[in-house]
């Protein structure tokens, strides 16, 4: 343990203080802590999951963080830690999903725990089964490390039945923190146990008429034959309430890290409470910030708007989704198809950059967080998304074959194989060229000054070695566009990309025309022109 310590104190001493957050989260754990491994012998960070649905693009969110917040708490200390990733599999079927088949073999078993219900997809042994599986399968996708927890696990098995004794024994003290943050008529049936009704194996919201301690049971009526039942608590008999569920299960694991959205700021604050009303410590939290759809709206899984993994990773690569997570969870971000080229070209600097950074500067780079520490190395030639994307626009491209045979140009010695995230970039960008750009292409007619200006780099792209360099290039395009009476360069170029390429917004035109190539671009403005 006293490495740990030593660690931590070194670092401090040699000024290392990471600015990034994820770093500072680690180090809000590590004060939690104070710099000593906890008596259970490792720090728990946990990630909740209600599998009444498929993952989805908050679930990689929420567990990519917290990953990244793992990962920094390894670089300033030695004390062992473990990830949790918990579902919620003993809750009730609240209502059918739209997106699943055999909605009426559903409904049957509406309030059924979902382990209980059965597959509609006839592939796993129930509903729950399958949506745990495909957690499961999609955060190995990622490769995510973390140990998957059912809470239908810990219920039946008595794992969670000393804790549960805890909240009988306070039941009290705990329904005058619930009941205040209830409508009037919802604390009339309140109770903090969900009693699984040995008829139906419905999952009960239904009043305590008795609760006794020395058995470990609850009495209430049943809501269909209004016979008085008691139950156990323990052994799987009863859930919790999910506030109540949510601190009790902070106090049996001891966790010491969890993030939520903001909208279940009340319910952290209540379920601290809780935590603390059974003997236990909240774990530190971090509120993140809801993703915005194109409208500004809160995405919700419900009315599927914004994007969904499936839509991200169709047009960009996965690390640019990681790189999308890591930017400043404390900010409502759009999540819509229009932020996946800048997101992807803002990963790819920082990949650059970090190669020639110093190690401790690299731990403030996002890239270091996207990657646990180690990015490729694959090295950069400088092609961002958006240059593949008006090549892939100029040419017509229907396949990356046409892209790469600019590349090879361009770059000595280049191929699929010796760069594997080109390759990748070139397919993602022949894809969003198709679906986004292409049906949105609108080019104007240029005036009489910016027509001057077109035939004056065309005539000197005419002059230009084929060799050019982008640097080159790009210095005599700015040169001819101080000639004339724009606005600004920026004028400029807008002219060059709503005229020659059909958009509003477009790459940096040096490396553009090395890349198209010196000749087809002369070719590109005459024809524009129609000189």
């Amino acid at each position: 343990m006293s490495n740990s310590v030593d660690n931590s104190a070194a670092q401090a001493q040699n000024g290392f203080q990471p600015k990034s957050w994820p770093f500072e989260e680690a180090r809000r754990i590590l004060n939690r802590i104070g710099n000593k491994t906890p008596p259970k012998g490792f720090v728990l960070l946990e990630t909740g999951y209600g599998p009444s649905g498929l993952p989805h693009i908050g679930t990689f969110g929420e567990v990519a963080r917290t990953s990244m917040v793992r990962k920094a708490f390894s670089e300033l200390s030695d004390i062992p830690t473990r990830l949790f990733a918990f579902s919620d599999d003993m809750d009730g079927l609240r209502k059918v999903p739209d997106n699943v088949p055999n909605q009426e073999m559903l409904k049957a078993h509406i309030g059924k725990p979902l382990m209980q219900v059965p597959d509609p997809f006839g592939k796993f042994e129930s509903f729950g089964h399958h949506n745990n599986a495909m957690l499961c399968d999609f955060l190995d996708s990622f490769g995510f490390d973390y140990e998957f927890q059912s809470s239908t696990d810990w219920y039946k098995s008595g794992r969670f039945d000393d804790t549960l004794r805890l909240v009988l024994s306070h039941y009290d003290e705990i329904m005058s923190l619930i009941l205040p943050s209830l409508r009037d008529e919802r604390r009339s049936t309140y109770s903090p146990f969900l009693p699984i009704c040995p008829r139906t194996g419905v999952v009960l919201q239904v009043k305590m008429e008795e609760i006794r301690l020395e058995s470990d049971t609850i009495i209430y009526r049943d809501p269909e034959t209004n016979a008085l039942t008691e139950t156990l608590i323990t052994g799987g008999n009863c859930k919790l309430q999910w506030k109540v569920d949510w601190g009790m299960r902070w106090r049996a694991f001891d966790v010491d890290y969890e993030m939520s959205g903001k909208d279940l700021i009340d319910s952290v604050k209540l379920s601290s409470q809780i935590c603390r009303t059974l003997g236990g410590r909240a774990p530190e939290n971090l509120t993140y910030e809801h993703f915005l759809d194109e409208l500004g709206q809160k995405i919700s899984k419900s009315k599927g708007n914004g994007l969904t993994i499936d839509d991200w990773l169709k047009y960009a690569p996965h690390e640019s989704l990681g790189y999308y997570m890591y930017q400043s969870p404390k900010r409502a971000k759009r999540l819509y198809f229009d932020t996946i080229p800048k997101t992807v070209d803002e990963y790819l600097a920082h990949m650059q950059k970090f190669q020639h950074q110093s190690i401790d500067e690299q731990k403030d780079n996002p890239a270091y967080h996207v990657h646990a520490g180690t990015p490729p190395t694959e090295q950069s030639v400088g092609l961002t998304f958006n240059i593949l994307l008006n090549l892939a626009s100029v040419c017509n491209a229907e396949d990356k074959s046409i892209l790469w045979g600019f590349v090879q140009q361009y770059v000595d010695n280049a191929s699929a194989e010796s760069h594997e995230m080109l390759d990748r970039l070139i397919t993602y960008a022949i894809r969003y060229y198709h679906d986004f750009v292409a049906p949105n292409k609108e080019y104007r007619a240029p005036n009489d000054m910016e027509r001057a200006a077109l035939i004056e780099l065309c005539e000197k792209l005419k002059t230009l070695n084929a060799a050019a360099t982008p640097e080159e290039i790009q210095t005599e395009v700015f040169e001819i566009g101080k000639r004339y009476e724009f606005a600004d360069l920026r004028a400029w170029f807008a002219t060059m990309y709503e005229v020659l390429l059909g958009q509003k917004e477009g790459p940096r035109m040096g490396t553009f025309i090395a890349l198209y190539g010196v000749e087809n671009s002369h070719k590109l403005i005459s024809t524009k022109l129609g000189l």
